[in-house]
């Protein structure tokens, strides 16, 4: 640096001190590719001096959001699994339900058929219908909340998507287009 901030000063008197001529083959004494060296030299230590510090610290910074947004996504894909897996254990175990009350219905049927005759008959078939109807309700219903809950599950994951993903430039878009759409229909 010191040597640097005294160069301008020197400099006039060197170049007098110098070989004559415009094209001079030297400087100082020293050949003019030497001193090209040096001021590249000179720059490059000062560009690595200024610019590494700043860049490594920006290559770490993003390093780290790199990782913090892998393991969020991990995190997030762990709980959808778990809820995945919820909904698979959920739906198993319904069904063995079903079986089961199923199973007891034809056993009920058996039964009261074996002790009665004719009126058993009727009696079984009747008891094995309403068996079966009851059997589709709960399963329906057991469908029904469970499609609910996964949709409910799915609107949330959805909407969280959603509100972390979408940009104001993105609202703005569909508020444009909503409100074209609304004109276009009268």
């Amino acid at each position: 640096m010191i040597l640097l901030s005294r160069l301008p000063a020197v400099l006039p008197a060197a170049f007098l001190l110098s070989e004559e001529g415009e094209h001079a083959q030297k400087f100082l004494g020293l050949p003019l590719w030497i001193w090209e060296l040096l001021n590249l030299a000179v720059f490059l230590g000062l560009l690595f001096y200024f610019l590494a510090k700043p860049l490594t610290e920006a290559f770490r910074k993003r390093q780290a959001e790199v990782e913090q947004r892998r393991q969020e996504a991990e995190k997030r894909r762990a709980a959808v699994d778990r809820l995945a897996a919820d909904i698979r254990e959920r739906t198993s175990r319904l069904e063995r339900e079903a079986e089961e009350i199923r199973k007891q219905a034809v056993s009920d049927g058996e039964s009261i058929r074996a002790e009665l005759a004719q009126r058993a008959k009727d009696e079984a078939e009747r008891i094995r219908k309403g068996a079966e109807e009851e059997i589709e309700r709960r399963v329906a219903a057991a469908r029904a909340e469970l499609r609910q809950t996964a949709a409910d599950l799915t609107g949330t994951a959805a909407t969280e998507l959603l509100a972390r993903e979408i940009t104001e430039e993105d609202r703005r878009q569909l508020l444009s287009d909503s409100v074209s759409r609304l004109r276009d229909a009268r």
